[in-house]
């Protein structure tokens, strides 16, 4: 008992001294569905709604993590991106990493 009475001391005076709890990986595949990427582009990231919407699974993770960088930005604005835009302001630069490292694992 005495013992979790000093580890919980110890993680109290942590958060109390700005200290930042560990960091934990992001989960690519719940952030997919949680930010609603499933709607378009498929559970399976291989099955869009639409045929001009692309195909993700197995896309290059830094090529995927740019463009949706890009339409986030306003940098890319051409094709079907206005259906992304209004969604993107929702997804952290670390969740769109997440994102992209789990698309290129899926085959």
């Amino acid at each position: 008992m005495k013992l979790l009475n000093k580890s919980a001391a110890a993680i109290l005076v942590a958060a109390s001294a700005g200290l930042a709890a560990p960091a934990f990986a992001l989960d690519g595949a719940e952030l997919y569905v949680k930010k609603t990427c499933v709607a378009c582009h498929g559970k399976d990231a291989k099955t869009p709604i639409l045929p001009t919407y692309p195909t993700l699974a197995g896309q290059n993770a830094d090529y995927a993590f740019n463009q949706m960088k890009d339409i986030a930005s306003g940098a890319r604005a051409n094709g079907q991106t206005a259906a992304m835009k209004g969604i993107m302001h929702l997804v952290s630069e670390e969740e769109l990493r997440a994102i992209a490292d789990w698309l290129t694992t899926l085959q």
